[in-house]
């Protein structure tokens, strides 16, 4: 192996580091840090007081994490579990100590056909793994949007519906 890149990603130990597409690297540090990088320039980086106010500084600590791509799967020392999205680290999923202990792993569902089989309907699925010797499972469930001919429609009745109101409230007004 040749080593390519180094540059101080944390203060510390790095507990957990993931390889995601566009060679972006996210890394989850002892300093109660995690940080996606592209090269050596940080992107975008999580922390718990920014995050989870009113926690303790030194509360929490994440222990492991993976880049589907589209979302990124953490997991802490205390046994909670969280789902952001990748570019924006917006928090979708978040369960409080889902396991007794320490996270020690976690691993998205992969994107194949029988991937898509095990997902039934959810975005995104996240295996994690404990010292607590239990493997659970973590479903992302599918954002709702409406579509965009509905969206247009809801505009058309609201406009027409604002010009009958009006005509209403103001004879002659058309």
């Amino acid at each position: 192996m040749k080593k390519t890149l180094e540059f101080k990603a944390h203060d510390g130990e790095i507990e957990d580091i993931a390889l995601g597409p566009d060679n972006k690297v996210v890394t989850a540090g002892r300093d109660f840090q995690c940080c996606v990088w592209q090269q050596d320039q940080l992107v975008t980086g999580l922390h718990w007081n920014e995050n989870l106010p009113g926690i303790p500084d030194k509360a929490y600590r994440y222990q492991a994490c993976r880049d589907s791509g589209t979302f990124l799967g953490l997991g802490t020392v205390t046994g909670s579990v969280a789902i952001h999205i990748a570019f924006s680290l917006q928090r979708l999923y978040y369960v409080k100590e889902a396991h007794g202990i320490v996270v020690t792993d976690v691993a998205f569902v992969p994107e194949s056909q029988r991937g898509r089989e095990l997902l039934a309907g959810n975005e995104a699925a996240l295996l994690s793994v404990a010292v607590d010797s239990r493997c659970k499972l973590h479903l992302l469930p599918s954002r709702r949007s409406l579509p965009v001919w509905l969206l247009l429609l809801l505009c058309a009745g609201l406009i027409v519906a604002t010009i009958l109101l009006l005509q209403l409230a103001f004879p002659g007004f058309l």
